[in-house]
């Protein structure tokens, strides 16, 4: 069991649940729930491929550097590892990262999971677990621009439609990788982190950019 590490300041409003639209849907085994979060002000789908590839490192938060994935949710991230890289050696297709956090600060629900990284791009980032072909967990989030700010819609996918899925695999995504007592916390969670984004990324980046020969 992991530890959690001190709460970092929490400078900013965490969005609540109800600032995003929730649905969701069970067919063959597999549970699919959907997130259409409120635009991301200041934010374009560029700056999040750059997010999603540029997770671990450091920022300046609070006076003290932090790791980004600890600034990304204050409260609830613990750590966030690249296992192996991907394709340009960093995270990109093919990469594989281990994930961990406690949503609420609650380590009754606790989220371990080794996932691939499948894409990353100015229109998607997608990671998966698979088992024997099958994937028992596929996070998708999808973001396209309106005016400077960023339309952003996730799509959690427990279970697959494969053999194998639907006689054994998807039980296993809904009652041990994602059971309902960690769904809902982990919807709330989501919601936050994606709508911290906004409040640190675009600086972020503009640093970055500014570092850059």
């Amino acid at each position: 069991m992991p530890e959690l590490p001190a709460p970092r300041p929490v400078l900013w409003p965490l969005r609540p649940q109800e600032s995003a639209r929730v649905s969701k849907t069970t067919a063959d085994g597999q549970v699919r729930v959907t997130i259409e979060h409120a635009p991301l002000a200041g934010v374009t789908p560029e700056m999040l491929a750059w997010w999603y590839r540029h997770v671990p490192g450091t920022m300046m938060y609070a006076g003290t550097r932090q790791p980004r994935y600890l600034v990304w949710h204050p409260l609830d991230h613990i750590s966030y590892e690249i296992e192996s890289p991907g394709v340009d050696g960093g995270v990109s297709a093919g990469a594989r990262l281990h994930i961990t956090e406690a949503l609420g600060r609650n380590l009754d629900t606790l989220i371990d999971i080794h996932v691939g990284v499948e894409e990353i791009d100015d229109r998607s980032a997608t990671i998966a677990k698979r088992v024997l072909g099958s994937s028992l967990v596929r996070l998708e989030n999808e973001y396209d621009a309106i005016g400077g700010d960023t339309r952003y819609v996730t799509r959690l996918v427990l279970g697959d439609g494969t053999v194998p899925g639907r006689l054994w695999f998807n039980k296993v995504a809904r009652t041990k990788a994602f059971p309902e007592s960690k769904l809902g916390p982990w919807i709330r969670h989501h919601i936050e982190e994606i709508g911290n984004l906004e409040n640190f990324l675009p600086d972020l980046v503009r640093y970055h950019a500014d570092k850059e020969p």
